[in-house]
């Protein structure tokens, strides 16, 4: 990719680059040099996105070991005349695959909207003459000319900027509009947001005009710069995919042994050779869970569905689970735990500091102690709010505002006390304004008042401080020290440290309105405006972190401001310090202590899109499963490369939407929280059903092998085998996905990040579970030759049933250990029920319709077989719960 044509153009002089460029601020360029140009640099817009194909969508759904250990399997079931196991097989593997692509159709697009991001319209000047083309026409030297409204169309160095303010918060981070200028800048790689002199791509211009030159376009761009890291930025596996596979890995294994062991047991016996490749189909087709990937994709579909309703949209499966297992949620601040919107909050005057709360029917003016003062009680206080109304380019409408936040706030507050602009300048006419300065930090407006003129003046503290040579104070305009200006000044440095932006409110009286406007002037207040938390905020950031989830906050503002609103939020303590972002360069190159005070710290100010994305990395490295939530362009790098990106659906931008897993369609982190919940739920099902599924499976196996080790004829034939998963699996297992959450799922810890889907202790359940059913089964049949003295299909008869039915019942064993017997998190489940009732029918058809009954070599039976696939299918639901009972019991018997 080529990197700007012009080195570092902000610490150029707006000449000497124009002459780098070989361009004209009166002529721009011609075209014969502009048709060179974009063949040197190409067109500008962003590189497209390599998009997902849909027929690659489709592949992707058969990447799963368990997947194609079941399409092996029903080859193998094809190559030996198996044909009807083998289309059961492909069958399941078919209604898997459908879900999965049918719900992830849809997937992520991020370079896509970034494309269209690029798709506007831009004014230059080329010839001597001005023109209205696309803006993927622009080329380095190309002079635009830019208006409020305009979207910045390339990476621009203004020449001219006449009271322009651009708003970058989607590239930067910061709340508040940047207002710009023309000179060079002498500092070395200074943050996008400091950098005043430039106008970049992707932004907006939200008030006055200006004149830029193109000094890069396309993927040269700042906003291009960010494409990139969006496509390098790697979409890790989820840890549910992981341990998947990890089971699928186990599984492959544990068939091929067990495979080698029956098949060499049985040739030692002398078994004939087809005859053991039967068996080991059969044993193939028992060890592998077909009901697993359908399962787990149903619950997640379904998970999906419910968090929608939640507000909470999910566009990859697998990331509903994930956002259960989150430890830690590395955030923004504008828009995300704030509201974006500033307000009027305080005004210090030399009374006092007043607090301001806006009412719907007005404004209280509150004292430190509470006490309520009138608009006239305190001296100064109307002629601060009258002032920064005046001093004003914003505006207020019934259906909302336009202007600079900073100058909205002021005057919606001097509205709620009453004083509204239009009805001030009918009394106050403006004769003229003086726009704001950069350097000088100020700005003003010259008013008719009373025979004389009334300048109105509002700039940053230490700039207006520095020009006011007098304070208004209960006993008139009094004179302003030099130790008067330092008090306010640690007034205002207070002010900021709480949060707050501050502005200084000056005034002074005039004959002429050609004076000078910043000299001689009274101080009037210091205004203190912030940007609101989200309501309820504090709360969800409790909950996350009771949860034991940890927030990290990372934002474009200043470092003072940061950590005073995630002080306020309860995010980090009041004596704890942001980590100014900008000051680190390198994040591979720090030592040991630094490292650990970057992982130590919960807020980062100041931040850049690379840094965003090199934190989340290391957080990864560490052994954090990382949720990014984000609305902005710059988040999009750190929403793809995070383990679950979470996007903000109001005030995201959709290049954030497209980049992220989840979307929270009203932005609360309300919703997040519950998405956390329900995501840990469904990890808890999924690990249930999984139990449930692999101990029948291990059940077939054992039973089967039993039987082939000792010479004995087979107690399930291989379809008999499929049609009893396909029974007891897919639908109590999906019972068991679909299991409310239980109390005191949000007071744990968040798994481990390496715990496997199942432990240990699964592993022994799974066992046991499969050793006690496969025990009654092979009972089961073996006294049905020695005690009723039936033959070989009725005994095969009766494995078939007792297994079957002592599946279904075994879904009851999948309570937690703790619950009562009777009322529990499954009984309680009417999935469960039904599950169990339909898987009762289908047996029941399997006996009694002719054709089902042929297919799978079912026969009739007498009542004394009858009597023992009842009573044996019912023993191992007996063993298990008196076990669970007596195990209970004794639990609570220690810890007393």
């Amino acid at each position: 990719m080529n990197r700007p044509t012009v080195t570092a153009p902000y610490q150029q002089s707006a000449d000497a680059l124009v002459d780098a460029l070989d361009s004209s601020i009166e002529q721009g360029l011609d075209d014969a040099e502009v048709e060179r140009r974009r063949d040197e640099h190409g067109p500008n817009r962003l590189r497209e996105a390599k998009s997902r194909p849909t027929w690659r969508i489709l592949v992707d759904q058969l990447a799963s070991l368990i997947v194609l250990l079941l399409l092996a399997a029903a080859v193998a079931a094809a190559v030996f005349g198996r044909v009807v196991e083998a289309v059961a097989i492909a069958a399941a593997v078919a209604v898997n695959t459908v879900i999965g692509f049918v719900m992830e159709l849809r997937a992520t697009r991020a370079m896509e909207a970034l494309q269209r991001m690029g798709k506007a319209q831009a004014r230059v000047r080329r010839g001597g003459r001005e023109r209205t083309l696309s803006a993927e026409e622009l080329v380095p030297g190309d002079i635009v000319l830019l208006e409020a409204g305009d979207v910045v169309s390339a990476d621009l160095r203004l020449l001219e900027a006449n009271r322009l303010q651009c708003d970058e918060a989607a590239l930067t981070g910061e709340s508040v509009p940047v207002t710009k200028r023309t000179g060079s800048l002498d500092r070395d790689d200074p943050p996008l947001a400091e950098r005043e002199n430039m106008a970049f791509k992707g932004t907006a211009v939200t008030d006055g005009s200006g004149l830029g030159l193109v000094v890069a376009t396309g993927m040269d761009t700042e906003l291009g710069h960010i494409s990139s890291l969006v496509e390098e930025a790697e979409s890790s596996e989820t840890p549910l995919e992981q341990r998947l596979e990890q089971l699928g890995r186990r599984l492959i294994w544990l068939t091929i042994a067990i495979a080698a062991v029956v098949a060499a047991a049985g040739l030692i016996a002398g078994k004939a050779l087809l005859v053991m490749l039967e068996t080991a189909i059969a044993l193939a087709i028992a060890a592998v869970p077909e009901g697993l990937p359908v399962v787990a994709t149903l619950a997640l579909a379904r998970g999906m569905r419910k968090m929608a309703k939640r507000n909470a949209v999910v566009k990859r499966l697998s990331a509903v689970e994930t956002l259960g297992t989150a430890s830690l949620i590395f955030t923004d601040k504008t828009g995300t735990l704030t509201e974006n919107h500033m307000t009027l909050s305080r005004l210090g005057l030399a009374a006092g500091t007043l607090t301001l709360d806006q009412e719907p029917d007005g404004a209280r003016f509150l004292r430190d102690d509470d006490t309520e003062v009138g608009l006239d009680e305190v001296t100064g206080l109307a002629d601060a709010l009258t002032v920064g109304a005046l001093c004003n380019n914003a505006s207020l409408h019934e259906d909302g505002s336009a202007g600079d936040p900073t100058e909205v706030a002021l005057l919606e507050g001097a509205a709620a006390a009453g004083l509204h602009r239009g009805e001030l300048l009918e009394r106050l006419p403006e004769e003229r304004e003086v726009s704001f300065d950069p350097d000088l930090k100020m700005m003003a407006t010259i008013h008719a008042a009373d025979g004389g003129w009334r300048y109105a003046v509002k700039g940053a503290p230490e700039a207006v401080l520095g020009r006011c040579v007098k304070v208004r104070t209960g006993d008139g305009d009094t004179e302003l020290g030099d130790a008067d200006r330092e008090d306010w000044q640690t007034r205002s440095e207070q002010l900021a440290a709480d949060g707050l932006r501050v502005l200084a409110i000056a005034e002074k009286r005039a004959d002429s309105a050609d004076a000078e406007p910043y000299a001689d002037l009274t101080l009037l207040a210091l205004t203190g405006l912030y940007d609101p938390p989200r309501p309820g905020i504090d709360t969800t950031i409790a909950a996350c972190q009771d949860a034991g989830i940890r927030v990290v906050m990372g934002t474009g503002d200043h470092a003072a401001t940061a950590q005073a609103i995630a002080a306020e939020i309860g995010l980090s303590t009041p004596d704890a310090e942001a980590v100014d972002a900008s000051m680190i360069k390198d994040l591979q190159a720090l030592d040991e202590d630094e490292r650990e005070r970057l992982l130590a710290s919960d807020v980062f100010a100041r931040i850049s899109p690379e840094q965003k994305l090199r934190l989340i990395d290391l957080y990864q490295d560490t052994g954090w499963v990382v949720g990014m939530t984000g609305d902005g362009v710059n988040d999009a790098p750190a929403l793809k490369q995070a383990d679950i990106g979470i996007a903000m659906g109001q005030r995201g931008t959709e290049v954030a939407r497209q980049a992220a897993d989840i979307v929270l369609k009203d932005d609360a982190f309300e919703t997040l929280v519950h998405a956390i919940e329900h995501g840990r739920t469904i990890f808890r099902n999924i690990r249930r059903f999984i139990v449930y599924l692999l101990s029948g499976n291990l059940a077939e196996i054992m039973a089967v092998s039993a039987a082939a080790v000792v010479g004995a004829p087979l107690p399930l034939l291989p379809l008999q085998i499929l049609y009893i998963n396909f029974v007891s699996d897919v639908m109590p297992a999906l019972a068991l996905g679909l299991s409310p959450s239980r109390p005191g799922v949000m007071d744990e810890p968040p798994r481990a990040k390496d715990e496997p889907i199942l432990k240990r202790s699964h592993w022994v359940a799974i066992t046991g579970y499969g050793a006690l059913i496969a025990a009654t089964v092979l009972v089961a049949f073996t006294l049905a030759f020695l005690w009723l003295d039936l033959d070989t299909g009725q005994a095969v008869t009766i494995g078939f049933l007792t297994f079957g039915l002592g599946r279904l019942l075994h879904v009851l064993n999948m309570r937690s250990a703790d619950s009562p017997v009777f009322v529990n998190e499954i009984t309680r489940n009417p999935m469960v029920w039904v599950s169990i009732a339909v898987g009762v029918v289908l047996l029941g058809l399997a006996v009694w319709v002719p054709v089902a009954a042929d297919v799978l070599s079912i026969q009739s039976l007498p009542p004394a077989g009858w009597s023992l696939v009842l009573g044996f299918s019912v023993l191992p639901l007996l063993v298990v719960q008196v076990t669970k009972m007596l195990l209970a019991l004794r639990r609570r018997m220690a810890e007393r």
